[in-house]
């Protein structure tokens, strides 16, 4: 596999690029959203009636700033998406991965068009979705960019054998992320600040008191702040984010364990996913500690993204390994190539 031609490498570092440049975009995105600058220019696909790529630099201040260079960095991943496809098209051989590059072309078209639609009707939810579609978009390319690897296909990832309960596990990681995010997205396009302001207890609690009278209570001391207020809904809405943030450590815990004693990528990238999601966990609470500070908030965002894409990639490695019966079935025989794997 060291002769794979050089237009098929230079594919794989392609695809590389976009995903890399997919999640600056995103990055991009959660910033226009903790700054509050989804509405900073309010026309699309024009921007304040210019072409978008024609608008003066001039007058690119303030959330103006965030809003347009985040169309223009993800009108360059329609782009460049467009240019995986014709290569897949050209120089890859195997159907499902343009199947793949195809799906991620879609799935860009529609990404954009939920953003154009956010602006025109100057509609929240539609962000939502926008920002989950956005994960999804990512993942997609980053698996394109895992399958068009070299070391994908010499088959090394077929080589290691999967720890009995892992698939179950990482599927299961692989779920309870992707409803993560969209409990964040609705979080964060809800734009009511921090419902609950102190960590980890909940207005000095396990669980919040949200009764009406407590609402009351509460929202009197956010207006004395100046701070919008909130409700019952918004509150519990954060309580199960850290719930689920509970659930997310915990399927982790036990992949690290059921993957204790092997070796190997699958490994490697299970203790990765490990510390991603502990650096994770203190950024949430950096978020709250911060009052919800613009950088912080984006960069917490930013890696509930690599968690998603790490988990994914995981749950997709497992399931392209081998199980347990093939385990056995090389026990049994004896075959040199079993000792090899597991060494």
């Amino acid at each position: 596999m060291n002769n794979l031609p050089l237009s098929r490498r230079f594919l794989h570092w392609f695809a590389v690029f976009i995903a890399v440049w997919t999640w600056i975009v995103v990055i991009s995105g959660g910033s226009v959203t903790s700054r509050n600058a989804g509405m900073a220019v309010p026309d699309w696909p024009t921007s304040f009636g210019y072409n978008m790529f024609l608008f003066p630099v001039s007058m690119w201040v303030g959330p103006i700033f965030y809003e347009h260079t985040h169309r223009l960095m993800a009108s360059c991943v329609g782009g460049f998406v467009l240019a995986l496809v014709v290569w897949l098209m050209i120089a890859e051989p195997r159907r499902w991965v343009r199947v793949l590059g195809w799906c991620a072309l879609g799935f860009g078209g529609l990404q954009g068009t939920l953003g154009g639609l956010r602006v025109i009707l100057n509609e929240s939810q539609i962000g939502i979705v926008h920002g989950i579609l956005a994960q999804l978009l990512l993942v997609l390319i980053s698996i394109v960019a895992v399958v068009t690897s070299r070391s994908f296909i010499a088959g090394r990832w077929t080589l290691e054998l999967a720890p009995r309960g892992a698939r179950a596990l990482a599927l299961a990681l692989s779920v309870t992320v992707l409803s993560q995010l969209a409990v964040a997205a609705t979080m964060r396009h809800a734009h009511a600040g921090l419902s609950i302001p102190d960590f980890p207890l909940a207005y000095g609690k396990i669980l919040p008191d949200t009764s009406a009278a407590a609402i009351a209570a509460i929202n009197a001391k956010r207006a004395a702040l100046d701070v919008v207020p909130t409700n019952a809904e918004l509150i519990w809405l954060q309580m199960a984010h850290r719930f689920i943030a509970a659930a997310i450590f915990t399927l982790v815990a036990a992949l690290v364990w059921r993957t204790r004693g092997t070796t190997g990528g699958a490994r490697r990238m299970t203790l990765l996913l490990a510390t991603v999601i502990v650096v994770q966990i203190l950024l949430g609470a950096w978020t709250i500690w911060s009052n919800k500070a613009a950088d912080v908030a984006t960069a917490h965002m930013a890696l509930g993204a690599l968690t998603f894409v790490t988990s994914v990639l995981l749950t997709f490695r497992f399931f392209t390994m081998r199980g347990e019966s093939a385990k056995e079935s090389l026990e049994f025989s004896g075959a040199p190539e079993y000792s090899r794997v597991s060494a």
